[in-house]
């Protein structure tokens, strides 16, 4: 069996390596030449012979270099074994250290007898090979680097690791060979130790293991145990059962080895074996027990597998309990409460029928805890115990609200009962807060309810409220994602019983995770198998729920413990079938039910049945569970400044403009929509800035400012401002819509007092649309998003166009005596407009005009100069002619002429460039967009 083991202990140790040894360096034979060559070449140079002494200064520099090299290596070599050697000998404690936590994981991953019997939670838990005792083993720590005898020496020594647990794969069988009362210990050890770690389900013990009577009462003899496999431990001189299928044989020293054995372990002197398997052979130290020892554990064992004695053996049907319930209970003689059978206790002396198991919410509660690890069967009893309650009570006095944190699959099927308000699986931020407001809410109406009766609690017939039961399952998972609905439940907890709202809290462990405050306030406790004994007394008062066998047979059996019960009583719980949920519908179909604490969401699509009402036009559904409602929000048009719609792409801001434009020009309000062409959104801005509208409608205006040069789009967020903070005074109401809120549209949202904030992807696009983080929700539909801090559904306009088809708009022909065109390629655009003004008017050319020639007559018709800039700023007396006594007429693509040749500072309405646009000048007249053929 692999163990594996984590990344701090596979993870090699590493040493440092010492330099190699550089070995005998050569004479430097060249660099010893170059001296003798200079101070020959000097000598010949400058005729002094003092100049040969510098021939010997080249053989003594090399034998210095030599010197100094290997002076240099040694030191180094030195300090390195010096390093060295401290880190193998810190090499040495880790690998001790990393040797003992290796050793304490594989005892942990493969425990012995005693292991696992010191720990009920390894019974019948812990399937896979035995351990046939300890030994030397591989180890997974290494060391990499270094050299030299020690560390070698070292690699070998952490290779091996002493002590460690050896196993066998059981399945293949084992021979314990060897004489006297010692190797039948040994035998009887592995023989314990298999029926320690497998259930009754797992393994069937054929006959009596050595002919001795220590596992007489355990249940691997007693129950057939459908597919368990059949295991016989027997002498050799026994004959082996035909059906076995794994066979465990105490052999002498002198007695052949069993072909059926796939493993030997041969019984030395002393506690020594040595076992013979096909991985390998391994010295190891045996484990063994006595036949007094074996005894007590197999009285333990019997003891642990009768901990749902008396109970029925298989499946209980909810269908059948009911059924029984149903004939021998009275029903209209019972106090009232929250009864409902859940299951069956355990049968008493020679009582035929095993009693039902019944729980009451009202009189053992008013909360419970249901505790049980995984496959326990908890997530099945609480199901079972939720059917059963609204089997016996109609849905106008049950409510049920249900939250499951496993997945939300436990309580699906249950959705189709009418006394459920809600099912909660795994609550995102924003269905959080909805659950906490809706519980404080309903907290707030049942207290004013009773109030309001003059009621001492929620029993008082004169209160006529439904009692509510809060059942979570994985209450721990809830706890952890959202604190704050501890709070909450502590509230619940502590007048649960006067309000009639009840808790019923399951969890696989309540130490540690339910507080002691809320624990104390469920007085009703169930606990199914669990892990740890300590876990089972402090919900039950007895460690019996931590001696249930893990086997399928057990799976739905528990321990109940009533505020009054002296000790828990055993139980095994009912199973529900889809028929029994369909049963229980059926049953109250006619019967309406009570108002639960959270109201349904709000639907992905709404509509208003009347779309504007005396508070003004109907834009959204607010859903508002600290008041327990759902109400319209409206828009009053010419009363209120406006309103500022934010959000991402595929949001619905357009379906939104396109409902609240509609729907306010069918109620007679003068609307003004601003397109989305750039230059019919200045026009409809200039004009609704003269001539204010009722309604003002900008669909993405981010984008439309940012869609205009510079100093229109400075220009135009002006406007819109100016349009904005005059709203109070013109009566206009402003609807905005928008991505980002950038320049100009910031400063109006700060005007605009109302903000909504649709879907974003991202948190950070949600808050910087001026939304709290914890409302963000990237799962929005269309539509769906935040206003005032409520979470609202808006009307969508889909199908509505919010823009008016635009009018083609006319060209323009010239009408004044004399028209200056500035152009940019004049020629060719005096051509253009040449043909399409044939007959109409003469167009010129200005740089075809001789200096200071006389203007010819047109023959009647309207003159036409056209010019490039530069050429109008050469012929000033000529362009002022033009100025006073006709037009002048500047491209879109001229913006710079404007001032330059027409002296205009006004900055003149958007015109598209490159799309036959200019700006007419006539007289002392605001500049205004023409279209040129």
């Amino acid at each position: 069996m692999t163990v594996p083991l984590p990344a701090r202990l596979v993870e090699p140790i590493e040493l440092p390596t010492p330099p190699p040894s550089s070995g005998r360096r050569p004479f430097p034979l060249l660099a010893s030449l170059v001296p003798v060559a200079g101070a020959l070449l000097m000598w010949r140079v400058t005729g002094s012979a003092h100049m040969l002494w510098f021939a010997a200064l080249g053989p003594l520099m090399a034998i210095a270099s030599l010197l100094d090299g290997a002076r240099t290596a040694r030191r180094e070599r030195r300090r390195a074994q010096r390093e060295l050697a401290v880190a193998a000998a810190e090499a040495e404690r880790e690998v001790d250290r990393r040797h003992e936590e290796e050793r304490s994981l594989l005892r942990a991953a493969l425990p012995d007898v005693a292991g696992v019997a010191e720990e009920s939670g390894r019974v019948w838990r812990r399937g896979g090979p035995l351990v046939v005792g300890a030994g030397r083993s591989d180890s997974a720590v290494g060391i990499s680097g270094g050299e030299g005898e020690r560390v070698a020496e070292l690699r070998e020594r952490a290779r091996a690791l002493d002590d460690a647990p050896v196993s066998i794969a059981w399945e293949g069988g084992l021979c314990v060979q060897g004489d006297g009362p010692v190797a039948r210990a040994i035998a009887r050890a592995v023989a314990v130790q298999l029926l320690l770690r497998e259930p009754a389900s797992a393994v069937r013990l054929l006959g009596a293991p050595l002919g001795e009577d220590w596992a007489d009462e355990l249940p691997h003899r007693a129950l057939p145990g459908d597919g368990a496999r059949r295991v016989a431990i027997v002498r050799a001189t026994e004959r082996i059962p035909p059906d076995a299928e794994t066979v465990i044989v105490l052999a002498a020293a002198d007695e052949p080895v069993p072909p059926e054995c796939a493993a030997l372990l041969e019984v030395g002197p002393g506690m020594t074996a040595r076992l013979a398997r096909p991985e390998g052979d391994a010295e190891v130290r045996p484990e063994a027990i006595s036949l007094a020892q074996a005894r007590a554990i197999g009285r333990a064992l019997g003891a642990r597998s009768r901990g749902g004695g008396g109970l029925p053996a298989g499946r209980v049907r909810l269908a059948d309990v009911r059924a029984r319930d149903a004939s021998e209970h009275d029903a209209e003689r019972a106090p009232a409460g929250l009864r409902a059978v859940v299951g069956v206790g355990p049968a008493e002396g020679a009582e035929e029928r095993p009693p039902l198991a019944i729980l009451d919410l009202v009189s053992d509660g008013p909360h419970a805890v249901v505790v049980g690890t995984t496959g326990a069967g908890k997530s099945e009893f609480l199901v079972t115990w939720v059917v059963a309650m609204a089997g016996a009570h109609r849905p106008d006095q049950l409510v049920l609200l249900l939250a499951d944190f496993k997945g939300g699959t436990a309580f699906e099927p249950l959705r189709a009962l009418p006394h459920v308000t809600g099912v909660l699986t795994d609550l995102d931020g924003a269905r959080a807060r909805r659950a906490v407001e809706g519980l404080r809410a309903e907290i707030r109406r049942r207290e004013s309810a009773i109030a309001n009766a003059g009621a001492r609690d929620a029993s008082d017939p004169r209160v006529g409220l439904a009692r509510l039961v809060i059942v979570v399952d994985e209450f721990a998972a809830l706890l952890q994602e959202h604190p704050d609905l501890h709070a909450v439940f502590s509230d619940v907890a502590a007048r649960g019983r006067a309000l009639g709202m009840h808790l019923v809290l399951g969890t696989q462990r309540a130490a540690g995770v339910v507080r002691d405050a809320l624990i104390a306030n469920c007085p009703l406790r169930v606990s199914l198998r669990v892990a740890e004994a300590s876990e089972s007394r402090a919900i039950v008062g007895t460690d019996a729920a931590a001696r249930i066998p893990g086997d399928a047979e057990h799976r739905g059996v528990g321990l109940v413990r009533r505020a009054g019960d002296a000790e828990a009583r055993q139980a095994r719980f009912a199973l529900t079938a889809e028929a029994d949920v369909e049963r229980v519908r059926e049953g109250v179909l006619d019967v309406e039910a009570a108002p639960g604490p959270l109201l349904p969401e709000l639907p992905e699509v709404w509509r208003p049945r009347r779309p504007a009402t005396e508070a003004g036009v109907v834009i959204a559904l607010a859903d508002e569970p600290a008041r327990q409602r759902q109400s319209e929000v409206s828009l009053a048009v010419g009363r209120e400044r406006g309103l500022v719609v934010l959000g991402g792409a595929g949001a619905g801001k357009t379906a939104v403009a396109a409902w609240v434009a509609h729907t306010a020009a069918e109620t007679g309000a003068r609307v003004s929509t601003v397109p989305r062409d750039r230059e019919a959104a200045w026009d409809a801005l200039e004009r609704a800035e003269t001539d204010p509208p009722d309604l003002l409608v900008v669909d993405d205006a981010d984008a439309l400012l940012a869609r205009f040069p510079q100093e229109h789009a400075q220009l135009a967020g002006e406007r819109l401002e100016s349009i904005a903070r005059d709203a109070g005074a013109t009566g206009t109401t402003i609807m905005l819509t928008g991505a980002r809120l950038t320049g100009a549209l910031a400063r109006i949202a700060e005007i605009i007092p109302r903000r909504a904030v649709l879907a974003y992807p991202t948190r950070a696009e949600h808050t910087g649309a001026g939304a709290r983080g914890e409302t963000f929700d990237p799962a929005r539909r269309p539509g769906r998003g935040v206003l005032s801090d409520a979470e609202v559904q808006f009307a969508l306009g889909d199908g509505l166009a919010l823009e008016e088809p635009q009018a083609q708009p006319a060209r323009w022909r010239p009408t004044a005596p004399i028209t200056g065109l500035v152009l940019r390629a004049a020629r060719r655009r005096a051509s253009d407009l040449a043909r399409a003004w044939e007959g109409s008017a003469r167009v010129l050319l200005l740089d075809d005009l001789p200096p200071g020639a006389p203007l010819e007559d047109g023959g009647g018709l309207p003159l036409v100069l056209a010019g490039e800039g530069d050429g109008w700023q050469r012929s000033w007396g000529l362009l002022q002619r033009v100025r006073s006594e006709g037009d002048l007429v500047v491209g879109a693509d001229c913006a710079s002429e404007m001032r330059t040749v027409a002296g205009e500072r006004e900055l003149p309405p958007y015109a598209r460039p490159r799309a036959a646009r200019a700006w007419l000048l006539s007289g002392d007249r605001a500049a205004r967009r023409i279209v040129l053929p």
